[in-house]
């Protein structure tokens, strides 16, 4: 195999520059190179030659040349003016995966730079996978990888799958669709996400076309036999604005913007229009010198056409997260027709076209990257972080974080956050850091308390709220939309339910050894040989885990580990007989957490839950259930889905004594009536902030009288603090009544209890 290689390799060496300089091919690609120094131009022909050779006799599904398709991805490239190195590497894309050359060879013959970069554009065909959907994750998750490390992974990538889609003709129509679909759902993203705009627009199009093809032939139609008369009124409007700017001092380029078919088909079907009711809108485009003209621009354009209220949009102070700059703007033109317009400089225009690829500098030290390619890099990062074992999720996750909307909100110090549309709390603490997400306690949204799970809107000021004993919740998962948060979170939740798990599967194997005359896990005559030997776990830390999860009941390895402690003549371990398993059974089967009692601090982490059908706190008479692999879940005594299932299954139930002092914060539910007037709810919030307890949620109700009813999820330490928190909310004026709910907007107060169950002073 090797000597073949350095075969082709000699062949394309050898191969007369005079012949190549003839080919018409790369005479235009290294014309289109042309910004090139000639030692660069003379790598790419060696490159085209051994390109060419490493493909020849191999054909395209349209019967055309292979070596036609890396030679017009190296032309898209030079359209970007990408440099020697990834040039090289678009024209030998494809020599390793179809060609059988080594990565070896092309790095001998043309550096390791360009190795490297076709290595990461490599796919992974040659791999076994389970699903389509595998294949396409493990693809797309190698492609990040290479293209955190050098962007111009991604920017072949996409020249790549530009060609290919340009020539989809030759394919099946079913794979015609899914190529399309995947494009449009992960590579159009991905050139809006770095700005290649023109990119963008085109895959749009293509993919319209790919997935809609009888669609898109009757738009196409349509347009083609609107545009003369489009033509000549957009030409008037444009006389009109170019000769209205002079008067401000402002010299500008104004061109007519013809929306693309995709964008009409698309607001065809979002605002249910007609294809004539999409093309009243008419758009137009302003270049002008510098920043300042793009506003004094602005004010000439609203003194010739009245401006529509909230269709301007300024993209110059708050840059998109792809480096767009612009002015948008809307206003009532002629006879009532609506016109947008953008208005830019014309590097902001460079840059809305090319995007990353405008100025990519290809340096090593970062002082020398500019704001857009580290913007760039970090964001590659996030997607990084977002991998999963799981590849529909985490195709999932990434195309989540590719959504081009995003919300502006501040830090305390003023910093400017960017965040996907829909972003909570949680996402912009992880986005601050992640300390700051996993220690996250609770959030105010411009001065107010308000739920983690809260939207995020332009111009929030937010405020993260932390505390050193606080950890992420498995909830958060349900709302947060980065890729980071949810990655993050996961990944604190697995190391803390281990840890937590671990610890309280201790103490409850320390609390089940008690009723054996057992004091402590190091007591010698304890038998863990027999218990390693009679059940899945091979150390005690994979025990206590076992017991704190509920996969091991404590008294179960209490019996084990007790075995023959009492009996001296108690001989070596063994494997039990059929019979003598058969009596252990037995045996297990009637035993019960019955006269157990487990202790809790109320820090116990996700090892332990509280039931959300009575949202016990610390303090209430409580009883626990172990669950297998979910560890316990504690209910309060008088809860009546607890006292049913502790029939149907009393071996897994203990009853719950608190240690003092209880750690933690609990969840619990209020419903306060309350007159209706003006500030009335500001007060109760009040009431409750000012006793110390986190609002969660509030939601309000009328009463059959009209009376406002306020349903108030808050978090309390205890049973003392919640009789607190009700004294506060009682006192507050316009309040005629505040009353604990057994669970969450249940309308059962606490009255409803036992009296067992109530504590002296609520």
């Amino acid at each position: 195999m090797r000597s073949l290689q350095a075969s082709l390799a000699a062949r394309c060496c050898a191969r007369s520059l005079s012949n190549i300089a003839t080919n018409k091919a790369l005479q235009e690609l290294l014309s289109h190179a042309g910004y090139l120094r000639s030692k660069e131009l003379a790598r790419i022909e060696r490159a085209f030659a051994f390109g060419e050779a490493a493909h020849s006799g191999q054909s395209r599904h349209s019967g055309e040349p292979y070596f036609t398709h890396p030679l017009a991805v190296a032309e898209v490239c030079t359209g970007w003016h990408l440099d020697a190195d990834a040039l090289v590497a678009a024209l030998l894309h494809d020599t390793v995966e179809d060609c059988n050359i080594s990565e070896e060879v092309i790095a001998s013959e043309f550096g390791p730079v360009v190795a490297g970069l076709v290595l990461g554009l490599t796919k992974l065909d040659r791999m076994e996978f389970r699903s389509r959907e595998e294949a396409q994750a493990e693809n797309f998750r190698k492609m990040l990888l290479a293209m955190a490390e050098d962007v111009r992974v991604i920017l072949i990538k996409l020249a790549d799958r530009l060609h290919n889609m340009r020539t989809l003709h030759g394919l099946h129509a079913d794979k015609r669709r899914r190529i399309a679909q995947e494009t449009l759902d992960i590579y159009a993203p991905i050139a809006h996400r770095l700005g290649l705009n023109e990119v963008f627009r085109e895959f749009e199009d293509l993919c319209f076309q790919g997935i809609y093809p009888t669609r898109f032939r009757v738009l196409h139609k349509a347009l083609l036999s609107a545009r003369g008369n489009r033509r000549e009124i957009v030409g008037k409007l444009q006389d009109m604005v170019q000769k209205h700017l002079p008067k401000f001092g402002i010299k500008a380029e104004v061109t007519g913007r013809e929306k693309s078919l995709f964008s009409i088909y698309a607001k065809m079907k979002e605002k249910h229009l007609t294809f004539s009711e999409v093309l009243d809108i008419y758009g137009f485009r302003l270049l002008v010198k510098n920043p300042s003209d793009c506003y004094l621009a602005l004010g000439a354009l609203h003194a010739l056409f009245k401006p529509i209220p909230g269709k301007f949009k300024d993209y110059i102070a708050l840059p998109k997260l792809n480096g767009y700059q612009s002015l948008h703007t809307v206003v009532v033109g002629p006879h009532g027709t609506p016109l947008e317009f953008q208005i830019r400089t014309v590097e902001m225009h460079r840059v809305a076209e090319a995007g990353v690829a405008a100025h990519w500098l290809y340096k090593v030290h970062e002082k020398e990257v500019s704001p857009l390619q580290r913007k760039a890099h970090e964001w590659m990062q996030s997607l990084l972080s977002a991998q999963t074992n799981d590849p529909g999720e985490f195709l999932d996750l990434v195309k989540i974080d590719l959504f081009p909307e995003v919300t502006y909100v501040f830090t305390p110090k003023g910093e400017i956050k960017e965040l996907p549309r829909g972003s909570t709390p949680v996402d912009f603490a992880y986005t601050v850091h992640t300390a700051v997400g996993n220690l996250c306690a609770g959030c105010q949204i411009n001065g107010q308390t308000r739920p983690l799970d809260t939207e995020l809107r332009n111009g929030d000021m937010v405020r993260i709220e932390t505390r050193p004993d606080a950890s992420p919740h498995p909830g958060w998962l349900g709302f947060v939309k980065t890729a980071k948060a949810r990655a993050e979170i996961r990944h604190a939740l697995k190391g803390s339910t281990r840890e937590r798990a671990i610890g309280f599967g201790k103490r409850l194997l320390e609390n089940a050894l008690k009723s054996h005359s057992i004091e402590g896990l190091d007591d010698p005559r304890l038998r863990w040989d027999l218990v390693f030997h009679e059940m899945p776990t091979h150390d005690r830390e994979s025990l206590f885990e076992s017991i704190g999860l509920g996969h091991t009941l404590a008294h179960v390895a209490a019996l084990r580990l007790t075995t023959g402690v009492h009996d001296p003549s108690a001989g070596r371990p063994r494997r039990l007989s059929a019979a003598a398993q058969d009596a252990l059974r037995l045996s297990l089967e009637h035993l019960t957490y019955e006269d157990a009692t487990i202790s809790l601090t109320g820090s116990e982490g996700t090892a332990v839950q509280y039931a959300s059908c009575c949202y016990p706190i610390g303090g209430d008479r409580c009883v626990g259930h172990m669950r297998g692999g979910s560890g316990l879940l504690v209910h309060r005594a008088s809860c009546p889905l607890a006292k049913r299932q502790r029939v149907k299954d009393s071996q897994r139930w203990a009853d719950i004594e608190w240690s003092d002092p209880i750690h933690g914060v609990f969840e619990t539910h209020l419903q306060v009536n309350m007159q209706d007037s003006p500030g009335s709810l500001a007060r109760v919030a009040a009431s409750i902030t000012a006793a110390r307890a986190n609002i969660i949620d509030i939601g309000i109700e009328r009463t059959g009288a009209g009376e406002p009813s306020v349903h108030v999820a808050i978090e309390v330490r205890d049973r003392k603090h919640l009789a607190q928190v009700l004294r506060y909310v009682r006192n507050t004026a316009a309040v005629s009544q505040a009353i604990r709910l057994i669970g969450k907007k249940s309308g059962a107060p606490t009255s409803a209890l036992t009296a067992s169950d109530r504590h002296p002073i609520n």
